[in-house]
C-alpha cells in the first residue's frame, strides 16, 4: 500500500515541498529573527529567556539536532547515542548549563510515545542537568510539537518529572567591562523565517502532525536545509548576513547540520589559513593546508567569496547526529567561545576558539 500511495503522490508532494516550502528568503527569515530577538528583550519568559551572562564564570554547552529516534534503521542519533551521553555526563559534572537548541527529538517521523521510550537513558542524563537548574530547552522545526502541541506539557512532565518550559530562543547578555554598553549572544533553532514551520499556530501545527509525518511515511525526503547541501549553504549565508547588520550581537544557531565558527565554514578557514601560509610564503603550512583542503573540499558546495573579511558575528553548532557517530557544539566558558567535537576516538576535541573579548 505504501508504495502504491508513493508512486501516486510523489510528484504532487514534491511539487507542494518545492512551492511552500522554498529557498529561504532573506527579508522573511531577517523579519522573523527580529522579532523573535524584540520579542525576548521585551517580554522575557514569553518566547524566549532574557538571561545575564558572566564570560568570565559562567559555563555553557550548546547542542543542537540530535534527532532521538526510536532505534530503527532511520534513526540517525543511533550511532551518535554514545558520544552524546558522555559530553552530558562531561558537563554536568564541570557544571556546565546545557542549552539543547531545537530539533532534539524527530518527532516529525517518530511518535512522541516511541522517543520517550527509546530513549530513556538520554533522557535520565537531561533530567539529572534539570534538577541543578542547568538545562534550557529550545525548539526546532522538527520538534514543533513542544510549541504546537495540546499535551506537550504533560510529556514533558512525564520525561523529567517535573514541568519544563519550551522556548523559541534565548538572549545571553553580558555587561562586559570594556564596553559602553551590552553585548548579547542570541540563540535559537534557525529556522525562522521557513515557510513549512515558522507560520502561525495551525500552519505549524498541520506541518508537524500531517504534512511531515505524511512525507516521512511515504519516504519522500523532506526538503530542509539538514538535507539540501545547497539550502544548507544558502540557509547559513543568510544567517550571517542578519548577524553581521547587527551590532554587539553574536547569533548562534544549528538546523542547518553545518558547523560554522566566527562566520567560517571549517573549509572556508582552511582557504584563509591557506591565503595567510601563501602571504608569509610558508611553503611547509601551504602544503599541509592544500591536502586539508582536497580532504574537505567534497563536503562543502561553496565558499563564501568575501571568506577573508567576513565579520566574526555568526556560529553554528552543527548537529548531534553525524553518519560516523561524532557530535558538535559551541562552548562558552572561562572566556572563550570553543567549537568542540565528541568522537569514538579522540573523546572531546577543541576544533576552533576565540577569546570572546575580541569578539566583545
Amino acid at each position: 500500500m505504501r508504495n502504491l500511495l508513493r508512486v501516486i503522490l510523489y510528484k504532487p508532494i514534491n511539487w507542494a515541498a518545492k512551492k511552500f516550502a522554498s529557498r529561504p528568503v532573506p527579508e522573511k527569515v531577517f523579519s522573523a529573527l527580529d522579532t523573535l530577538y524584540t520579542e525576548i528583550l521585551e517580554n522575557p519568559g514569553k518566547r524566549g529567556l532574557l538571561l545575564p551572562f558572566d564570560p568570565i564564570r559562567d559555563c555553557f554547552i550548546i547542542f543542537s539536532d540530535q534527532h532521538k529516534g526510536n532505534r530503527d534503521g532511520a534513526d540517525d542519533f543511533a550511532g551518535a547515542e554514545l558520544n552524546y551521553l558522555r559530553a552530558l555526563d562531561h558537563y554536568s559534572k564541570n557544571d556546565f548549563t546545557y542549552i539543547s537548541l531545537g530539533d532534539s527529538e524527530e518527532l516529525w517521523e517518530n511518535s512522541i510515545w516511541t522517543v520517550k521510550k527509546k530513549n530513556t537513558a538520554v533522557f535520565e542524563l537531561e533530567k539529572i542537568l534539570l534538577q541543578k537548574n542547568k538545562f534550557i530547552k529550545i525548539f526546532g522545526n522538527h520538534d514543533l510539537f513542544w510549541d504546537n502541541d495540546p499535551l506537550a506539557a504533560w510529556h514533558l512532565k512525564d520525561i523529567y518529572g517535573e514541568k519544563v518550559r519550551v522556548y523559541e530562543g534565548i538572549v545571553l547578555r553580558t555587561d562586559y567591562e570594556l564596553l559602553t554598553a551590552n553585548f548579547d549572544l542570541f540563540l535559537t533553532h534557525g529556522h525562522q523565517g521557513d515557510a513549512q514551520s515558522d507560520g502561525n499556530w495551525f500552519s505549524k501545527f498541520f506541518i508537524a502532525n500531517i504534512w511531515a509525518p505524511l512525507q516521512a511515511f511515504l519516504r519522500i525526503n523532506p526538503n530542509t536545509p539538514a538535507y539540501d547541501a545547497e539550502k544548507k549553504t544558502l540557509h547559513n549565508r543568510i544567517m550571517y548576513e542578519w548577524s553581521a547588520s547587527k551590532e554587539k550581537i553574536l547569533l548562534v544557531t544549528g538546523h542547518t547540520h553545518q558547523p560554522v565558527f566566527g562566520s567560517l565554514t571549517h573549509l572556508e578557514r582552511l582557504f584563509k589559513q591557506f591565503q595567510e601560509a601563501l602571504n608569509k610564503q610558508d611553503k611547509e603550512e601551504e602544503e599541509k593546508l592544500r591536502k586539508a583542503i582536497r580532504t574537505r573540499e567534497r563536503e562543502f558546495t561553496s565558499v563564501a567569496l568575501d571568506y577573508m573579511n567576513m565579520k566574526p558575528s555568526y556560529f553554528n553548532t552543527g548537529c548531534c547526529c553525524f553518519s560516523d557517530g561524532d557530535i558538535t557544539g559551541i562552548e562558552l566558558e572561562s572566556g572563550w567561545i570553543r567549537l568542540i567535537k565528541w568522537s569514538d576516538r579522540k573523546g572531546r576535541e577543541v576544533l576552533e576558539q576565540l577569546e570572546l573579548s575580541t569578539l566583545f
